[in-house]
């Protein structure tokens, strides 16, 4: 509440309708009730990708691209397995996510913390929020395909 406020009030000096459709925005942000987002979806999260098509067999050349992008950018807060670094292990992810929820959150985590009940649960738990690492499209598809390997898909 006390967010809301001290928005609120740096908020203030904007003029016109502004300041209203402000606080109200940031308002529904914070809210963490499902029922005060009806928008969000969580099964598909927040964000641009409504449809991933994955195949029954592994794109290995996706897979390797995504692995180096993981090297990169990921593993020094993400395990391959269940165990927690900074951030969550990935182990079994695609088998508990989308295929877009994943995308999604890899381009997208700053809205999706702030809506997905379930994410800002794991928030409580490892302290510190997923960066937005600026992915493309094609990297956030070749992480995906990662994972899908992690998690045994041949």
């Amino acid at each position: 509440m006390s967010a809301s406020l001290a928005i609120a009030t740096g908020c203030s000096s904007n003029t016109g309708n502004n300041t209203t459709a402000t606080t109200e925005e940031t308002t529904d942000d914070l809210d963490m009730d499902e029922e005060a987002n009806p928008d969000y979806d969580p099964n598909r999260g927040e964000g641009k990708f409504t449809k991933v098509e994955v195949g029954d067999k592994l794109d290995g050349a996706m897979a390797t691209s995504g692995e180096k992008v993981f090297n990169v950018k990921c593993s020094s807060c993400h395990k391959l397995t269940e165990e927690k670094l900074v951030g969550p292990g990935w182990l079994g992810l695609t088998k508990r996510r989308t295929p877009e929820w994943i995308m999604n959150f890899i381009t997208n985590p700053d809205p999706m913390i702030d809506k997905d009940p379930e994410l800002q649960a794991q928030l409580e738990i490892c302290l510190v929020r997923m960066p937005n690492q600026n992915l493309t499209d094609d990297d956030a598809r070749h992480i995906l395909e990662f994972m899908r390997k992690n998690d045994g898909v041949q």
